[in-house]
């Protein structure tokens, strides 16, 4: 798990692949707020990211995920949610495939969270179970932008 803030993209010292791809002009923070909706995957590209309006809830409704071939990196684009999260790798833990590459995870072990204002992103590796869109207090409307990075992209370019 990484996090950090757009601004100060420097400072999170990212794997290059993935700091060269948030410091693109069109990834800075002003830009992805202005952008509609929906789903970016540049023409010949394997990575892709998608820009929705959602809603936190309670944490106690809401699901903890991980994935086996894709890293996300979560980008709050407005308004405040709290993260829950574990750096141990879930990957061998009960979970059920609900998506391609989305596996849930019915008791997981979250002993770390952060919470997310507009410009901070955070980063999860393949295998580190998340829980997003946890109410800061009440419940709120959010607007995310996820980026999903296959594994391999970073392996071929490590």
């Amino acid at each position: 798990m990484i996090t950090g803030n757009l601004s100060t993209l420097k400072m999170a010292t990212l794997p290059p692949v993935l700091a060269a791809l948030l410091a693109r002009p069109e990834h800075h923070l002003a830009a992805l707020q202005a952008r509609d909706d929906g789903r970016i995957q540049p023409e010949g590209e394997s990575w892709f990211c998608t820009l929705s309006p959602t809603r936190t809830a309670p944490a106690a409704t809401r699901h903890t995920e991980f994935h086996r071939q894709y890293l996300d990196i979560q980008i709050l684009l407005a308004g405040e949610e709290i993260v829950h999260f574990s750096c141990a790798d879930a990957r061998n833990q009960q979970a059920e495939e609900r998506k391609p590459d989305l596996f849930i995870v019915e008791r997981p072990w979250l002993p770390h969270s952060v919470r997310l204002q507009p410009g901070d992103f955070v980063i999860f590796y393949p295998g580190e179970a998340h829980q997003a869109l946890c109410a800061v207090g009440e419940a709120a409307a959010v607007r995310k932008a996820v980026f999903k990075i296959p594994l391999a992209m970073l392996e071929a370019r490590a």
